[in-house]
């Protein structure tokens, strides 16, 4: 199992250390610890989630998401569109929100 997960590294990954991303992704990946032992939080979903946030901080997290992209590339793509759209739209918020105090 472990060496198929390695054979699915990505060809090259451009690493975009933020301290911000990496300390909500941690965060993600300790409430999915706590969730495979709480019964109350979904822990396979914030581990997902962890790792979603920290493919472009660590080299093991982009292996690891190159490994759910080849098994579910239907769902990979999906979500990267939403993560897209949901960013532009912050920028525009962002965008309007300087407009309006007349910082921008």
């Amino acid at each position: 199992m472990w060496r198929a997960m390695d054979q699915a590294r990505p060809p090259y990954v451009t690493l975009n250390p933020r301290p911000k991303r990496k300390a909500l992704g941690w965060f993600f990946i300790v409430l999915g610890v706590l969730g495979l032992v709480l019964p109350f939080l979904q822990g396979f979903l914030f581990l997902a989630l962890g790792v979603f946030v920290l493919r472009d901080q660590h080299l093991w997290a982009a292996n690891r998401w190159a490994w759910v992209e080849g098994r579910w590339p239907g769902m990979v793509s999906r979500i990267e569109a939403l993560e897209a759209s949901t960013a532009a739209r912050f920028a525009g918020w962002g965008a309007g929100l300087r407009r309006a105090i007349g910082r921008g």
